[in-house]
């Protein structure tokens, strides 16, 4: 196998707010110092609390705009690394999940994006991972992402042009759904999006959308839906609802009133939407 890419063309892309000291990156990579990394730092914060860097490896972009989506964006406009991994300030990393991430796009050079496995804090997956590499993710594997879990072709990326639809995310108006817009986009314009069953990260914390109500939810997912799908949106809702109650995360009772926060959520995005064209 050629070797395209080396350890050294991955660079970290982590997302943090109000920080002041770099120590929080210790518990991030308990195998290495993290100074071993390439890392973009982007610190939402305000003037008071301003974070500086003393490694050459540690970038870091001080920002005083809010949301993640916005964090993840700034991050694309200072990027050096020709593979970057998506990051959030409270996962550990695994030994070896840089030679992991080189070794697939290696073997597949010309992928946008290859997804990786995830750990919660006991060590078991996150979620039902596919067991064996895929070559083209299906709106089930899109929709079923986690930001940490991406990894990206910057060349492609940057030829592509695609973003961080800023109305999503946390931070933003519709606090969910920026992974999945995110890689659609790429879908869309025919793109590679792969899938590696490799353990890159661990992820101690329930994620935002395990916080949020039922009608928050499905607020939020009317938007996404719409985002994504157009006029299709409600079949999707209805997909989510079948899901929903096969895996008990929602009662019959609460069908009526999550549907009406799905009609909502679609609404206020139509509307943002037509504001924006005006």
């Amino acid at each position: 196998m050629e070797k395209i890419y080396t350890i050294s063309d991955v660079e970290i892309l982590i997302s943090t707010m109000n920080r002041d000291s770099l120590d929080f990156l210790l518990p991030m990579f308990p195998f290495s110092h993290f100074s071993n990394f390439t890392i973009l730092l982007i610190n939402q914060t305000t003037s008071e609390t301003i974070l500086t860097s003393d490694y050459s490896n540690v970038r870091v972009v001080n920002s005083f705009e809010r949301g993640l989506s916005k964090s993840r964006n700034l991050a694309f406009e200072n990027v050096i690394g020709k593979i970057l991994v998506i990051a959030d300030d409270d996962v550990v990393y695994q030994e070896e999940f840089l030679s992991k991430i080189i070794t697939a796009y290696n073997r597949f050079p010309h992928a946008a994006v290859i997804n990786f496995c995830a750990i919660n804090s006991d060590g078991n997956l996150m979620k039902n991972y596919p067991l064996h590499s895929k070559n083209d993710l299906n709106t089930f594997d899109i929709l079923n992402v986690s930001s940490i879990e991406i990894t990206l072709n910057k060349s492609i990326l940057e030829q592509e042009k695609i973003q961080f639809d800023e109305t999503f995310g946390l931070g933003a108006v519709f606090e969910m759904g920026e992974e999945a817009i995110f890689l659609f986009d790429f879908k869309k314009k025919n793109k590679k999006l792969l899938f590696e069953p490799q353990i890159i990260v661990k992820h101690e914390n329930l994620s935002s959308s395990d916080k949020k109500s039922i009608p928050e939810r499905y607020y939020i997912q009317g938007a996404l839906f719409t985002r994504i799908f157009k006029n299709n949106y409600i079949f999707w809702i209805f997909i989510k609802l079948f899901f929903d109650l096969k895996q008990r995360k929602i009662e019959f009772r609460n069908i009526k009133n999550a549907l009406k926060s799905a009609k909502k959520g679609h609404q206020k995005f139509e509307r943002m939407q037509y504001e924006n064209k005006q």
